[in-house]
């Protein structure tokens, strides 16, 4: 998992100019794709990083690459200056590299075991795939491990609760049972999930930004990435 953390030192600031966002709360301007963001520095740094929310950018504080930044910049074109094809390896290898980490914590699950080979061969086909980003079709690398977690999640959540997609912002869920429950790509906006015992519940996807998750346990839970818990309370 370390591979798939960003080290901005190594970068040259991508994820400040490849993404365009919008005005919202979590960023106080438009800004297109493919264009420096104001207060990127000459340093290829935020010169902004310690306020950024109460600047308006509380999306910045929350984001994660998966690694992504430094395997372009040093890997892939040897710690090159900034160019358009820079910025096209790394739309695709950020993709790939958050694949290898739901793969990473799949092949981690003991009770996904009969899978592990599959997993261990699919890593190995994501990992040759960043490594040559400019001839990757990755929908269907996304579609083949979306079938596999499917799998994967269900050996390890053994019939929980099926809550996939459901739309459960703002809702008091601390009375409820989401042990091992599958909340794929379920909205939770400001849920409150204070002390609820999630167990391996499959989170991949789930927006938990504002959820309020005090006391809540997720350590055991499937697909969980950085972003999502940044981006609760």
């Amino acid at each position: 998992m370390t591979e798939l953390e960003a080290d901005c030192s190594r970068c040259v600031g991508l994820c400040c100019v490849v993404p365009a966002f919008g005005r919202s709360a979590d960023f106080a301007i438009d800004k297109p794709a493919r264009t420096p963001c104001p207060h990127l520095g000459g340093d290829h740094l935020c010169t902004i990083h310690e306020v950024l929310p109460e600047r308006g950018f509380r999306g910045c504080t929350v984001y994660d690459c998966f690694g992504a930044g430094q395997f372009v910049v040093q890997d892939l074109f040897g710690g090159a200056a900034p160019s358009p094809a820079m910025f096209d390896a790394f739309e695709v290898v950020e993709r790939l590299h958050e694949l290898l980490w739901y793969l990473a914590d799949a092949r981690s699950r003991p009770e996904a075991a009969p899978l592990h080979d599959e997993v261990d061969g699919l890593r190995d086909r994501v990992s040759a795939a960043a490594r040559s980003p400019h001839d990757v079709d990755v929908t269907v690398l996304q579609s083949r491990c979306g079938a596999l977690l499917d799998e994967v999640s269900g050996l390890v959540r053994a019939g929980g609760p099926s809550l996939r997609h459901a739309d459960l912002a703002g809702r008091d869920l601390r009375e409820e049972d989401l042990y091992a429950a599958d909340l794929r790509g379920a909205v939770l906006i400001g849920a409150d999930l204070r002390g609820v015992d999630l167990g391996p519940a499959d989170l991949l996807g789930a927006d938990l930004r504002d959820a309020r998750v005090a006391g809540a346990d997720l350590s055991q839970a499937l697909f969980l990435t950085r972003l999502q818990v940044r981006a609760a309370r």
